[in-house]
């Protein structure tokens, strides 16, 4: 499949690393040294929905292609107001859609994952076109008294269209079980027969753990699928990683051997967005002219279970 259009709707709401300073024990110099973020976009008064359905919207107009013409539609989500029905049926209905559609949970690395789904039913012959959003709202998982997770994250949707083409080279997927490393816990509706303790934990995460696989993953990956790809490193035109922590994103850079400038980062006043933050950067090079048509660009994210996945593109 290829890429043809591209969308991406952030909250209105900008909170910097003062603001946070005002009621937590941290500073701007504090978190922007250690994690590369200055700023991020909260959600207020919005619905994740209706961001979502936005930015589907403004992905098809970049697509120039309608609701009606899609087949299939990938939402990635790892928590919303909604326990059912899922994400992607409302986004369905707000862009007037008849087409199948799936959630899916795969954290940070969503959107990868997604584009498996979509080349793997392109390849099928099940379906031509196919409209993947990611959706999240992270800030809702964290505990806003801790300073090693809520300084972390920013809220975003991001989406793409895709069509048939040529243009996805290849794909890097890796998992590892390590679930006591990032995760939160959330308690269900009692029965009558609940005898075992269950307890609301917000977002918890080892930072150590997750920098070392992270960086591994990501790295591993990539090399592994450029070498699928008959590629080195330098052949690449722009590495685009899942916007987690400054310091992940230089250490990748570092062991890729590759020009600061071929790795575009808005992480300073994003924030890491989960599975939307990859989209959310596609979408903002791509409407500032940064990409050329044959242009190879590869993808990585990673995220909680521990997942992670890459994917070679041509522009």
């Amino acid at each position: 499949m290829k890429i043809i259009g591209t969308g991406s709707v952030l909250p209105k709401k900008i909170v910097t690393n003062d603001m946070l300073s005002e009621f937590l024990d941290t500073s701007d110099e504090w978190i922007s040294t250690r994690t590369g973020v200055r700023s991020r976009h909260v959600i207020s008064d919005e619905r994740l929905e209706d961001m979502a359905t936005e930015a589907a919207l403004k992905a098809l107009d970049s697509a120039g292609m309608k609701a009606a013409d899609l087949d299939y539609i990938i939402c990635s989500n790892v928590v919303n107001e909604y326990i059912t029905p899922q994400l992607s049926c409302i986004i369905q209905g707000g862009i007037g859609a008849t087409c199948p559609c799936i959630d899916i949970n795969c954290a940070c690395a969503g959107f990868i994952y997604a584009l498996q789904i979509a080349e793997s039913f392109n390849i099928a012959g099940t379906v031509r076109n196919v409209l993947i959003v990611c959706a999240e709202e992270p800030t809702r998982m964290t505990d806003w008294s801790d300073r090693r997770t809520c300084v972390l994250f920013g809220d975003g949707v991001g989406a793409a269209v895709l069509t048939e083409g040529s243009n996805i080279r290849g794909f890097r997927m890796s998992a590892s079980s390590a679930t006591d490393k990032l995760w939160q816990y959330r308690t269900l509706q009692p029965t009558p027969y609940i005898t075992k303790e269950e307890k609301d934990v917000p977002l918890q995460m080892k930072g150590q753990d997750v920098f070392k696989f992270a960086v591994k993953a990501s790295s591993t990956d990539i090399t592994r699928l450029l070498k699928d790809n008959g590629l080195k490193a330098s052949d690449v035109d722009h590495v685009l990683l899942h916007q987690a922590n400054i310091r992940i994103i230089n250490a990748i850079r570092d062991f890729l051997g590759l020009e600061d400038d071929k790795f575009p980062s808005n992480i300073a006043d994003h924030g890491n967005s989960s599975s939307s933050s990859c989209p959310i950067l596609l979408d903002e090079c791509s409407r500032k002219g940064l990409f050329k048509p044959g242009d190879r660009i590869v993808m990585s994210a990673f995220g909680a279970g521990f997942v992670s996945g890459a994917v070679l593109l041509e522009w």
